[in-house]
């Protein structure tokens, strides 16, 4: 075969293993690597350490030899409504619930992904009969996936800075194969990445909450509530916890509101819909079970989910601030035994917790007032020593 009928044979292969979409980079440094640098300087990364590695530079830093990226992309969106189309009327119907991005309502992709991209190597190791060294990540290592899969023909990088495919939309994930395989680059015949779509419109940056896009195709993490609801384990800001609404993990809106994903296609894998537990659902969850979970039920019900990346205590302090959002006031159903169960929180020894509990109690007692049996429980953890 020659360097093209193998590019068409990976993309038969990875078509056959239940990908979306598949196309191939060289594996070099793209330009939109050359801003890394400055962008990590100004600060946008946050605590996450693990994008300072210097290896993100190119894919060529990652394996020996490599020639190629693999983009594989796998489409997770749902027929279920979109964030910005759920009120929080209605999502309160039933009691105060929360919202868990779309990609975390089901199994862990990392798993679901990297189990189809390890079939892939495999498939293609009896493919090509020559050896080739192949590196595949789900998200885990030193590749800018979404950079690679423009590269790789997959689609532009919005003003929000994911990956947008014309027909697909956005609501996919990307894995990544670093080879030494010499393929043909699946840019088609103009030879140059997908044409920026987004125009004008700038719906993801008016939309967002915290104002994380601070400028078109700039993001600065520390403001985002995917960040902020994951990658921050710390204290939650008090500026964001406002703005964070409903969110106790991760965050959709700017995905919601493109135009590009208003008929977006509906994955047919049952892997990515909501997970059920205990009557509860991960679409919309209820916040008074998701604060009252213990580590054991967190484990049982989050196994091989990711959501387990936030671990009970992150969700909880999610969970909490969003129920100080949630509006809920006096007389409301179900409004004494919340606040007792934020009062207990507001009295454990977890510092993190205790904190946002008793911020969430603030709110709702301003919201009316709070019976006195609900309010003679909040002892600081301090007291209790």
């Amino acid at each position: 075969m020659n360097r093209a009928e193998r590019t068409g044979k990976v993309i038969e292969v990875s078509r056959e293993l239940g990908f979306d979409l598949c196309g191939i980079a060289a594996a070099e440094a793209f330009p939109e690597l050359a801003h890394l640098p400055k962008w990590l300087a100004q600060g946008y990364a946050g605590d996450m350490r693990y994008l300072h590695d210097a290896r993100r530079q190119s894919p060529a830093n990652i394996v020996q030899g490599a020639r190629s990226v693999i983009v594989c992309a796998l489409n997770y969106n749902t027929s279920l409504p979109f964030s910005t189309h759920v009120p929080h009327e209605i999502a309160s119907q039933h009691g105060p619930q929360g919202w868990i991005a779309r990609y975390a309502w089901g199994d862990d992709y990392h798993n679901v992904i990297g189990e189809k991209l390890d079939a892939l190597v495999n498939a293609l190791r009896k493919e090509f009969p020559e050896p080739f060294e192949a590196r595949a990540y789900v998200d885990t290592g030193p590749v800018v996936e979404r950079v690679a899969a423009k590269y790789a023909g997959l689609g532009w990088l919005a003003k929000n800075t994911c990956l947008i495919h014309e027909e697909s939309g956005s609501w996919f994930f990307l894995g990544v194969i670093v080879t030494t395989l010499d393929l043909a680059e699946s840019l088609g015949p103009a030879g140059s990445p997908a044409e920026d779509l987004c125009g004008n419109c700038r719906l993801c940056i008016d939309a967002c909450p915290t104002a994380a896009i601070v400028e078109p195709y700039v993001l600065d993490a520390r403001r985002c509530i995917s960040y902020l609801t994951i990658e921050l384990r710390g204290v939650i800001p008090l500026e964001f916890r406002e703005p964070m609404g409903r969110h106790v993990f991760g965050c959709d809106i700017c995905q919601d509101v493109c135009p590009w994903n208003r008929r977006a296609p509906v994955t047919a894998l049952a892997n990515f819909k909501p997970r059920s537990a205990a009557q509860h659902s991960l679409f919309s969850p209820d916040l008074e079970w998701l604060i009252s979970l213990t580590e054991e039920e967190f484990r049982e019900v989050f196994r091989r989910s990711p959501i387990k990346r936030t671990k009970r205590r992150g969700l909880i302090r999610n969970a909490c601030v969003a129920l100080g959002n949630s509006g809920l006031r006096a007389g409301d159903p179900r409004y004494e035994e919340i606040c007792a169960r934020l009062a207990e929180l507001a009295a454990v020894d977890d510092a993190i917790i205790a904190e946002h509990a008793r911020w969430a109690l603030d709110r709702l007692v301003a919201n009316g007032k709070l019976p006195q049996p609900c309010a003679s429980q909040v002892v600081p953890p301090s007291a209790q020593r």
